[in-house]
């Protein structure tokens, strides 16, 4: 039995990784799991200027979900090289940098800066942040989307995979673009843009009005987008949203998903990674699954 999956040119040791912005720079969470048992690690976004990020409130819990505008708050590029890679380098987890680049010259920025440094898998190009200005434009419209692939492509020598939105009329048009600028894989979804309200107050529940909504909620949107990328490009794609048990993973897999990301569960259950670990094995042996690639987009409709 294998739980290694391949995504394009770089193998994990299993399709469970933790998602961005929910995991810190993991030495948050080294105290309540074996950061080493997970199949890779996706810290908090970076930027390549520090950013101090949106106005408080910034989360806001609703019915089967989370509602978030942290606005990318990060210490900035050289911070995070100089300060939080030596502590990720140690865990003995793939770990995936998620870069947020506002312009297209940033690209060649980050590149120079994270080419040739050790302990990095592969990087993760998040063009869908609803929570700050211009977060999204590379991510909603193809051509931006292909030129912002392409431009990343020209000078990262590392793979990467381009992190879509769910804010578009055809998430797989997005795909196509990433794919024919040059990326290596897809990571769907990131969050939904919501609203959540005090009507009490006649205000927002969020200090910059709107945000991402993630967690069980939006599962079925997730899986569908997966769905339709899945059909649409060749790429691998690393499937994100409201997972929070092994079935989730399952369904994901099914549906064309090589690995996942696990979000929100971890804010409401810390462990949620270790019990899906364990469960992963126990479910391949009773349904016969030697190597998860088996299952991989294996969805009838």
């Amino acid at each position: 039995m294998s739980l290694s999956v391949a995504l394009g040119k770089i193998v994990l040791p299993n399709p469970i990784l933790v998602a961005s912005g929910t995991f810190g720079y993991a030495k948050e969470a080294a105290r309540l799991l074996e950061l080493s048992r997970l199949g890779g690690i996706v810290p908090k976004t970076i930027t390549v200027a520090p950013r101090s990020g949106n106005k408080p409130p910034r989360t806001a819990e609703t019915t089967a979900g989370l509602l978030n505008a942290i606005g990318l708050d990060n210490d900035g590029l050289d911070e995070f090289v100089e300060k939080k890679l030596p502590y990720l380098r140690t865990v003995g987890s793939p770990i995936i940098v998620s870069i947020a680049a506002k312009k297209l010259e940033e690209c060649k920025i980050f590149a120079e800066r994270l080419n040739d440094e050790p302990g990095i898998t592969a990087i993760e190009l998040n063009v869908s942040c609803p929570n700050v200005s211009g977060g999204v434009d590379f991510g909603i419209d193809p051509v931006l989307c292909e030129k912002m692939t392409g431009e990343l492509r020209k000078f990262l020598t590392l793979p990467f995979s381009v992190k879509l939105s769910p804010n578009v009329t055809k998430i797989a048009d997005i795909a196509k673009a990433a794919e024919a600028g040059g990326a290596d894989m897809i990571s769907a979804i990131n969050t939904c843009y919501g609203l959540a309200v005090d009507w009490r107050k006649r205000k927002p529940r969020l200090g910059n009005g709107c945000g991402g909504f993630s967690g069980p909620a939006i599962k079925p949107i997730a899986l569908r987008c997966v769905w339709q990328i899945a059909k649409a490009v060749k790429l691998p794609i690393i499937g994100i949203g409201g997972i929070s048990c092994v079935d989730d993973v399952m369904d994901f897999l099914v549906a064309g998903a090589s690995a996942v990301q696990i979000g929100t569960a971890n804010f409401f259950n810390p462990n949620v990674t270790t019990e899906i670990l364990n469960d992963l094995p126990n479910v391949m042996e009773q349904e016969g699954i030697k190597d998860l690639s088996e299952i991989i987009g294996t969805l009838e409709l």
